[in-house]
């Protein structure tokens, strides 16, 4: 079923704002960073205020919301914990059902965009469990709350509350039904507004970009995001070491490729197989129960965090990726 017959808009509202312009004040509508964000969304994009104030008397501060993002699970758990809420027979089953129920849009996807379908498939495995999971709470209530509720990262949710705004606009969905996650990211990929709006695509060309139905356009537009982030088909994503001693110095401070495989090669340290010399790379250090391990990640690695910053998160999408397509090999 297509967004235009999940969220309905009538003709006036998507034109000039979103529904009535009638309704009970809410938990925003004293707020002076709402007023002040209304009249910028006035005034840039042409919104209507009525509307706009009566969509925000309906938002809801969610206290939950505020208390979830402050203890992601990227920086309370160490690898070792981490890596078991992702790596699980389940999800790895779950993947190989996904990759042969809709191995042909994968394949199509694959060859336009020169991304590895495992991926694809990692991160909605990862991500919603392969679209179980999309998440329950309101984005406009979600957004709202952190937008004007949640100072560290105001400014980042304020864009993102503008670009959801358009993006409902723009395809015909009612801001005041959309369901989401409680950072605001929607359907199969949880893509947060900016992303859906710049990477998501009409695989299908149906016409609409459905993220949450429409599994062409979820499987479409995660293998553009990777695409348009730089993904390098047939380059390695990460390599454990396992020769030699790395010093706590050439741990990078993000994934970001700093120094070559053979400049670490000639300090002693290898992996198995070895990297080719010329191979930029990053060193990334994992907690495991009985220390720390160490890994030699490459521009295919940093793409993932662009996804999700964490390098917990790109890892437990390289590991799930890589468990799934032996088993979905195995068994074809």
């Amino acid at each position: 079923m297509l967004l235009r017959k999940l969220f309905l808009c009538t003709a006036v509202a998507l034109l000039t704002g979103f529904g009535s312009a009638t309704s009970m004040a809410g938990d925003f509508s004293d707020n002076p960073h709402t007023r002040d964000f209304i009249a910028t969304m006035v005034k840039k994009h042409g919104f209507e205020r009525a509307r706009l104030t009566a969509l925000f008397d309906e938002a809801k501060k969610r206290d939950d919301i505020l208390e979830a993002i402050a203890r992601p699970a990227e920086k309370t758990k160490p690898w070792h914990e981490y890596r078991k809420i992702f790596l699980t027979p389940e999800r790895i089953r779950g993947g190989v059902a996904f990759w042969r129920k809709h191995a042909d849009i994968l394949d199509r996807a694959a060859k336009q965009f020169q991304v590895d379908p495992s991926i694809v498939v990692a991160i909605i495995g990862v991500e919603t469990r392969y679209g179980k999971h999309t998440g329950g709470y309101r984005v406009l209530d979600a957004l709202s709350t952190l937008a004007f509720d949640y100072p560290p990262r105001s400014k980042f949710f304020t864009s993102e509350l503008e670009q959801f705004l358009m993006l409902a606009r723009e395809e015909h969905v009612d801001p005041r039904s959309t369901k989401g996650s409680y950072a605001g990211a929607m359907g199969y990929g949880q893509f947060i507004p900016s992303s859906y709006r710049h990477y998501a695509i009409d695989f299908n060309q149906d016409g609409h970009r459905d993220l949450w139905n429409n599994i062409d356009d979820i499987i479409g537009s995660v293998a553009n995001y990777f695409h348009q982030h730089g993904w390098k088909p047939g380059n390695p994503v990460a390599s454990r070491v396992t020769q030699g001693k790395v010093p706590a110095s050439m741990v990078s401070e993000n994934s970001k490729p700093d120094r070559t495989a053979g400049e670490l090669a000639v300090l002693g340290i290898h992996t198995t197989p070895p990297l080719p010399a010329d191979q930029p790379v990053a060193v990334l250090e994992l907690q495991q129960r009985q220390g720390p391990e160490y890994w030699l990640t490459s521009q295919n690695f940093y793409v993932i965090t662009r996804y999700n910053r964490s390098p917990l998160y790109a890892m437990s999408v390289y590991q799930l990726g890589k468990a799934i397509r032996d088993a979905y090999h195995k068994d074809t």
